[in-house]
């Protein structure tokens, strides 16, 4: 039996046309989706840009819900979920998009590091902390560590911030060798208020080796130098101090004027704060100055010297406090008066948030800056 081309040649026709059928059918169903997405995506874009976060929400679930593909679509929608505060609804939507198997590896760190700031957010310190963990070796390392550094510092777990602290020295965030310093420097006040003044003496000496050019290390082991009753030791340092750092000198001008009593270097001493004082004139140096006992010049008349100097109402205060009047009676009324104004001056001031106290912190308790408080009171900034 012969075979009959005709039918064949009536085959491919048709064979084409069902084709097209079949394409146009596809590419018809293909734009009705995509009109749909982009339709929902750009409402919820729309919204978001007239600050309409609840419509741009319903308008993103739209799309998600049209194209539940689309990753983009889940990491803006999760991020809506966090910046509105509802962080379980964040976090479920980015552990969605971690569980899934088609992410690449830029998109799953992506999600990794997105999860760990809903953790934040929310106050959950301990899933913030092994989200972060796990974005060691990525490219969001450095933002994992500057944010777990935050998350110590607010939990006051200091050997751990000193070891990430380490890890971002000499990174493209700058160096940390300060704040390494400030971090052993609170793991050793925390140590010899336990009794172990040795470890707390090493401490600070690696802190000083850390940040040779930092006030607090040289000042805190001063202290605790006094403390034990290293005089001599403690006059060492200070003296390292006020080369090192002469503008911190008003910290530590009483704890030098003490220690120099104690062993016997009051002429040194007096020398050391007269050139500081001379240089970076403060009402503390003029205090210790006064307190060791210059017997060229009386307390009187340092006052005097320090007022020609500068308008100080501290100083003002002080010289009238010492100068004796026939009708005492005013006198004590004018000087509680005064006691009372200077008060507020005495203060330290925040430079990084304007927060005052009336003792000087190296860490601020108000913004949680460090090193942003002045060794100078308010009157004299």
């Amino acid at each position: 039996m012969e075979f009959d081309y005709a039918w064949l040649l009536m085959a491919f026709p048709l064979a084409f046309a069902l084709g097209w059928l079949a394409s146009r059918l596809d590419l018809r169903q293909l734009r009705v989706e995509n009109r749909q997405a982009p339709k929902a995506y750009f409402r919820g874009l729309n919204f978001l840009l007239n600050e309409q976060q609840d419509q741009a929400i319903d308008a993103f679930i739209e799309a998600v819900q049209n194209d539940p593909d689309t990753s983009e679509l889940h990491f803006a929608l999760g991020n809506l979920f966090r910046r509105r505060g509802e962080y379980e609804r964040a976090v479920r939507v980015h552990e969605h998009l971690i569980a899934r198997g088609d992410l690449t590896p830029a998109e799953h760190n992506r999600a990794q590091h997105a999860l760990a700031l809903d953790f934040l957010k929310a106050g959950l310190l301990d899933r913030a902390e092994a989200a972060l963990r796990k974005l060691e070796g990525t490219s969001y390392q450095e933002e994992a560590r500057l944010a777990l550094l935050s998350i110590y510092e607010r939990s006051r777990d200091w050997a751990p911030a000193t070891e990430i602290a380490g890890k971002l020295d000499g990174s493209s965030r700058g160096s940390f060798g300060v704040r390494q310093a400030h971090y052993l420097c609170e793991q050793a006040l925390a140590i010899g208020a336990a009794g172990d003044t040795g470890q707390a003496l090493l401490l600070l000496q690696k802190a000083i080796s850390l940040a040779p050019g930092a006030a607090r290390p040289l000042i805190e082991k001063a202290k605790l130098e006094h403390q034990l009753g290293l005089n001599a030791n403690a006059f060492n340092t200070l003296t390292q101090l006020e080369q090192a750092a002469p503008q911190a000198m008003p910290l530590a001008a009483e704890l030098l004027a003490q220690v120099a009593k104690s062993c016997g270097q009051q002429t040194i001493a007096l020398e050391k704060l007269k050139n500081n004082y001379d240089t970076l004139p403060s009402v503390d140096v003029l205090e210790a100055i006064i307190q060791l006992g210059d017997d060229r010049q009386s307390a009187r008349d340092w006052y005097v010297k320090h007022l020609e100097r500068q308008p100080s109402l501290l100083a003002a205060s002080r010289w009238i406090a010492g100068e004796r009047f026939e009708n005492e009676q005013p006198h004590k009324l004018v000087q509680r008066a005064l006691d009372q104004a200077t008060k507020p001056l005495m203060r330290y001031r925040c430079a990084a948030c304007g927060f005052e106290a009336t003792q000087h912190f190296w860490h601020c308790p108000g913004c949680q800056a460090w090193d942003s408080y002045p060794a100078r009171r308010i009157e004299e900034l």
